[in-house]
């Protein structure tokens, strides 16, 4: 399997600069398709689905108390069963009966304990499944930091809150709109009566589509762009849509589940159906990422690290990029800018990024643009270089074990390009590009100065 896979990415990336080449939209739907099967045949997808799996057979019941509670003090409880009814429908009959008895639980857990210190457990349940939630898109958006304690409260409290009231007022739209009633009525209007009353039944699919949008919009714990969200949304809803009629059949059809496991075999279904669900869910949030950063299709989880001369490089040019808006209104880089104008890889150049944050040159406005921290007369190339070089902890930086000759020698190299830099300042240097831009016959040879 890894030598086919191998092979294909040799085939559709022939050079390693291909990932940041355009491409025809043949090639380029290939590559989105490639990436997806290798990363869940790779097997931590669905690792992560199983996970979930298991959280929500554990949850589901606290969950939908809770979200049982908030409704029925709005008179809207009963709404939410037709919503569960409809994720159950591919178990088939006893879909209907396993969701009418977890609605039947979770109204009686509402109604009996919620007043009790019960409360809290429910609380912590729905907060531990938003926290499951959220580790597995931020591990499919390479996102290392979770939302700190108090904002993951009040995030997962507002939509846990929220979003079961929004549900259940679509729903009601929704039945609203199936009625024979507002049927006719629609198709009286002329002339695209008939045309706007044949769209309710697409209603529910929208619904499953603009759900998977908002989660990937909003649970990662990054910036997601609306179009690339949207792209994986759409993507889940119609493979969520089309493999819920494939379990469906698979149910009907395997008769024997029911003679072997007895009264189980409706949990083990049920385990299936949640896992496919799950591994739905998240090929859509990978494929929201790539569309976001199509610079890591061809490696997919795969580290790519930069060696030391292409980290000072690209520390250089950061600066200097970013050093030549200081002074301009509203300046500021984003980091994709960047990548895309030095045409690399993003994820070889957020290490570079987040050094130079840590040593304090490079700071994020409002925005999250990369601005100057200080002025770039305060800033000395060395620094620059130092920044990149040092970054990270090292016991053995000091180079106190090594043999005296290496020592000797490296010294030499840190005096030469030390001497060699001197005291320029990233000022300097920008105002070396700015001589260089102005100057008839272009940039001087390399290894000399402008002035030579």
């Amino acid at each position: 399997m890894q030598l086919l896979i191998d092979h294909l990415e040799r085939r559709l990336w022939p050079t390693r600069t291909s990932a940041l080449e355009p491409a025809s939209r043949g090639l380029t739907a290939a590559r989105y398709t490639f990436a997806l099967l290798r990363d869940y045949l790779q097997g931590e997808l669905s690792m992560r689905a199983m996970s979930l799996v298991y959280t929500t057979m554990l949850t589901i019941v606290p969950l939908l108390a809770f979200a049982f509670a908030v409704l029925k003090a709005l008179g809207l409880h009963r709404e939410l069963e037709p919503l569960l009814q409809g994720f159950m429908a591919p178990l088939g009959a006893r879909g209907e009966e396993m969701s009418t008895r977890i609605v039947g639980l979770a109204d009686h857990v509402s109604g009996s304990t919620l007043a009790s210190v019960s409360m809290v457990v429910l609380l912590l349940s729905a907060l531990s499944m938003a926290g499951q939630v959220e580790d597995a898109f931020n591990f499919v958006w390479r996102v290392d930091r979770p939302r700190r304690f108090l904002r993951r409260l009040s995030d997962y409290l507002s939509v846990i809150l929220v979003g079961p009231l929004l549900m259940s007022v679509a729903m009601g739209l929704l039945a609203t709109l199936a009625s024979a009633t507002a049927t006719s009525w629609m198709r009286s209007i002329a002339p695209i009566g008939a045309w706007i009353a044949s769209l309710h039944a697409l209603t529910p699919y929208v619904l499953v589509v603009a759900g998977f949008t908002f989660l990937y919009l909003f649970v990662p714990n990054t910036r997601v762009r609306f179009a690339p969200a949207a792209i994986g949304g759409l993507f889940a809803g119609i493979l969520w849509a089309g493999s819920g009629s494939l379990f469906t059949t698979f149910v009907v059809s395997v008769s024997r589940l029911e003679a072997i496991y007895s009264s189980f075999a409706i949990v083990i279904v049920a385990m299936l159906w949640l896992h496919l669900s799950w591994v739905v869910l998240l090929l859509g949030a990978q494929l929201s990422f790539y569309a976001q950063n199509p610079d890591c299709l061809r490696l997919g989880r795969r580290d790519e690290s930069a060696g030391h001369a292409l980290r000072e490089r690209l520390a250089l040019s950061v600066m200097l990029l970013v050093g030549r808006d200081f002074a301009a209104p509203g300046h500021g880089w984003r980091i994709e800018s960047l990548a895309a104008r030095l045409r690399v890889p993003r994820r070889l150049l957020d290490p570079v990024i987040v050094a130079l944050t840590e040593a304090g040159l490079l700071t994020r406005s409002r925005g999250q643009r990369l601005v100057m921290a200080r002025d770039p007369q305060q800033i000395e190339i060395r620094t620059v270089l130092d920044a990149v070089r040092r970054a990270g902890s090292d016991p053995y930086a000091a180079g106190e074990h090594l043999i005296p000759t290496i020592g000797a020698l490296t010294g030499g190299i840190e005096s030469a390009i030390r001497a060699r830099v001197g005291d320029r300042s990233l000022a300097d240097l920008v105002a070396d590009t700015q001589r260089e831009a102005q100057a008839p016959d272009g940039p001087p040879p390399p290894g000399e100065s402008p002035g030579s």
